[in-house]
């Protein structure tokens, strides 16, 4: 395929967790957690071979760069992002391509998307454990964190959009750049975040607080809060993470987002399910080219249905092209 304008060249679903660099010697033994970290490593392997010169990482926050004093849908970070660096994940300046990323917020405007953006963006493992586990070493990266447990939340549909406009925006890039995108987060899994709106009992009214005074003090809390989450019973549901990844691999995360629209997908995947949307954001903005499961692994050890997947649209077109 010759190339004539930047485009997305590759994408990767993954999902995140801190407890994976604070607990793996308590799974070490378990074929299904060493399977979700070698498909990880698999993942990361495949997109340094489809060489990058960029990578588009949608992630959510987890109340250590953004709190209930702005809490904007989708938010760009367009130069300094730094990383919290809790529990084992990234910290400090993390290598970004500011330029790109200006293009992309003016060009998401243009085409009258309205995300924020941020000069000095604090990003925690919703961001940082993609660029620890799957971004080739020395690519930049440009980070759009989407709002995933501060309701009201974006809806699904808006998250699809947000990604077909990010692939229109990359074919507007100078340079015919080469860019990968990444969703990371979920599957299923319930955390004990409270809606900050109607917490309950002594645990979710801490929480909340801290959703709300968090900022430059984020460390402050997380004494009390980490063993609140870490402790959590865990609510998988293998059914829906399967039926998300089938959904994937044909190229159909539109039509499966259309069936878990309002509460359906928090009541069938729970809380952290919600971070659905940002595979639905890398899978729009690889327009829905049919992907591939790397690994599943359900984790309750984790508190989560953990899975890696990568869309190859670029392949998937020469494909096409050479069957016609």
């Amino acid at each position: 395929m010759t190339e004539t304008s930047s485009s997305v060249i590759f994408g990767v679903g993954a999902s995140h967790t801190t407890l994976m660099n604070t607990r793996w010697d308590a799974v070490d033994h378990l074929d299904r957690a060493h399977s979700f970290r070698d498909g990880l490593a698999e993942a990361k392997q495949r997109l340094t071979m489809a060489a990058p010169d960029l990578v588009i990482i949608f992630g959510s926050n987890h109340f250590r760069g953004f709190w209930l004093d702005l809490m904007p849908a989708f938010t760009i970070g367009v130069d300094a992002v730094i990383g919290a660096g809790e529990h084992g994940t990234p910290s400090g300046p993390q290598t970004i391509d500011s330029p790109a990323a200006l293009a992309l917020c003016q060009s998401l405007l243009d085409r009258d998307f309205d995300p924020a953006f941020s000069t000095e963006l604090q990003v925690d493992h919703g961001i940082t454990h993609a660029i620890q586990y799957l971004v080739p070493d020395g690519v930049p990266v440009v980070p759009i964190v989407i709002n995933s447990f501060g309701p009201p939340l974006p809806s699904l549909d808006r998250c699809l959009a947000l990604g077909d406009a990010i692939a229109d925006s990359v074919g507007e890039l100078p340079g015919e750049r080469r860019v990968a995108v990444i969703g990371t987060g979920g599957l299923s899994h319930q955390i004990p975040f409270p809606d900050w709106r109607t917490p309950e009992g002594d645990d979710e009214e801490f929480l909340a607080e801290s959703f709300r005074k968090g900022r430059g003090r984020w460390k402050d809390f997380e004494e009390r809060r980490r063993p609140i989450v870490v402790g959590a019973r865990p609510q998988l549901n293998t059914d829906f993470d399967n039926e998300m990844l089938d959904a994937l691999e044909a190229g159909e995360l539109a039509t499966f987002a259309a069936r878990y629209r309002g509460d359906a997908l928090v009541a069938a995947a729970g809380n952290g399910g919600n971070e659905a949307r940002a595979w639905l954001a890398m899978a729009a903005a690889c327009r829905h080219a049919p992907g591939h499961r790397i690994a599943y692994s359900p984790m309750p050890e984790w508190l989560t249905g953990m899975a890696v997947a990568v869309i190859e649209p670029e392949s998937d077109a020469t494909t096409q092209g050479d069957n016609t």
